[in-house]
């Protein structure tokens, strides 16, 4: 008979089940198995359950084994001759914790005792007989019968005795008892309003306190960490950061503007991604006559600068390209400065830049620029140098050289090497300089005004930080994603 049916059964014939371990026991089930069906009715309100303490002692193993032989002190009386007995020769007959014990507890009942007078010292029998009544006890827990606490409690003292504790149940009728468990339902169905079942069906309670199944959440990209982090210490130094949006540039802002020749290297589809569609933007949506001005510096020169003697085009001004870099944002504001009044100010960007570059461990054809920026009258190169070393050491590397470079818009410039202690090694990491005047001076700011500048990838300090030996494990259609979902967090210069 099927185990739930049969408890069900034997509640309804009898009123209740006074005890389920006897009933377990009548028909020879296990008891756990038992418990749980109990459990599970009553979880549907079928039964009414009221607990049953027990408690037994029981011997322990080596009590078990005095059953037959009897109390170690007991042992101990009877190993003892009429004549005494030495010591070593008792233990000889009952080696271990049987002569041990029982020695000392024969003493404590004064049932043998030390006798000198010969010369030696002897175990001597100090009473006729004797009464082994801790094998009367033990014999008594055996067969589950009653003894005092007090013989209970110096039994278990002795580690004769265990206490052995379980709970049975007794068993009434619920609120929702029934000779079958009916399945409760858990919706609504076409069927059951169309034939009425619904009105005498039980349906199961919404439990509104549960737990969805966990979503899953996004997860922060390493690069996106370390950039939360340059745009903090920027943002700490007193920087704001500049408006990146657009990732299309006309040549004008993203060379010209910069200073930058026409027959550059830089400017090369070697080097630099065209768009074919829209290829051109005019250059008059360029101020006219900053346009001249910049054309003018280009071609013949001027603020200090002999030029670069070519004819200068305005076709090759009009190409639209992806941004080498985001200096090219940097020489709009630069302008708007100019234009809306000159006032001391500190930028900032980090966003996404592309060059026609081979792809290897190292490279890619995208990757991030991190580029700062003061504007200030008086600026000097001291100035420049202060500041990158205050911004690196905010990054985590204060050791800091420089090597002097080449940029088409910056003069002087330099190259930034810092000491890293995680590689143990010098390795570049960023480019600085100063503005030049053809840069500036075109664009209408004041003649002692300077911009000191210096810029680096997001990509190489993050790798350097998370243990990354190839860029395209970083960034890219092949990076793992177990790798984003993993990733610690970022703290620089901690």
């Amino acid at each position: 008979m099927d185990l739930e049916v049969a408890i069900l059964k034997a509640v309804h014939d009898q009123g209740e089940m006074p005890d389920s371990g006897v009933w377990a026991s009548s028909i020879h089930a296990d008891h756990p198995a038992v418990v749980g069906m109990i459990k599970s009715l009553q979880a549907s309100e079928m039964v009414e359950v009221q607990d049953i303490d027990h408690f037994k002692w029981a011997l322990t193993e080596e009590a078990q084994g005095y059953l037959q032989a009897g109390a170690p002190e007991a042992q101990v009386f009877n190993a003892v001759p009429a004549e005494g007995i030495t010591m070593p020769a008792l233990k000889a007959l009952l080696p271990g914790e049987v002569g041990d014990v029982g020695i000392k507890q024969a003493m404590q009942q004064k049932w043998i005792a030390t006798d000198k007078s010969s010369g030696e010292v002897r175990l001597v029998r100090k009473v006729a007989s004797i009464e082994d009544k801790t094998l009367s006890m033990l014999k008594a827990v055996a067969e589950g019968q009653e003894v005092s606490k007090a013989d209970a409690d110096a039994a278990k003292k002795r580690k004769l005795l265990k206490p052995e504790q379980w709970k049975t149940y007794k068993l009434t009728k619920g609120p929702k008892f029934a000779l079958e468990r009916k399945k409760a339902a858990t919706e609504l169905t076409q069927e059951m309003l169309a034939k009425g079942t619904w009105r005498s069906q039980e349906f199961k309670d919404y439990n509104f306190k549960a737990l969805g199944q966990a979503s899953q959440g996004g997860h922060l990209h390493p690069l996106l960490k370390v950039r939360t982090q340059f745009r903090k210490i920027f943002t700490q130094m007193g920087f704001s950061e500049m408006p990146t949006s657009n990732y299309v540039e006309s040549s004008f802002w993203n060379f010209d503007a910069l200073f930058q020749p026409q027959q550059h290297p830089a400017r090369d589809a070697h080097d630099t991604f065209f768009l074919t569609h829209p290829a051109t933007t005019s250059t008059s949506t360029v101020p006219q006559d900053y346009l001249q001005r910049v054309k003018d510096v280009h071609q013949s020169g001027g603020f200090g600068s002999a030029g670069y003697g070519y004819s200068w085009k305005h076709a090759e001004a009009e190409k639209n390209l992806l941004r080498t870099h985001t200096t090219a944002v940097s020489s709009r504001m630069l302008y708007q400065m100019a234009q809306d009044g000159f006032k001391p100010a500190k930028y900032f960007s980090i966003d996404r830049v592309f060059r026609n570059e081979a792809i290897d461990r190292t490279h890619l054809a995208e990757f991030h620029q991190v580029e700062g920026l003061i504007v200030d009258k008086g600026l000097t190169l001291g100035h420049l140098i202060g500041v990158l070393h205050e911004f690196f050491t905010r990054l985590g590397l204060p050791k800091l050289r420089f090597k002097p470079a080449y940029n088409p818009y910056t003069e002087p410039s330099m190259e930034i090497f810092s000491y890293s202690e995680q590689l143990g090694k010098w390795m570049e990491v960023g480019n600085s300089g100063m503005f030049r005047p053809e840069m500036l001076r075109p664009m209408g700011l004041p003649e002692d005004v300077n911009v000191i500048a210096w810029g680096l990838s997001l990509e190489r300090p993050t790798m350097i930080l998370y243990g990354i030996d190839n860029i395209r494990d970083l960034f890219g259609h092949k990076v793992n994603l177990s790798m984003i979902k993993r990733n610690p967090i970022c703290r620089l210069g901690f």
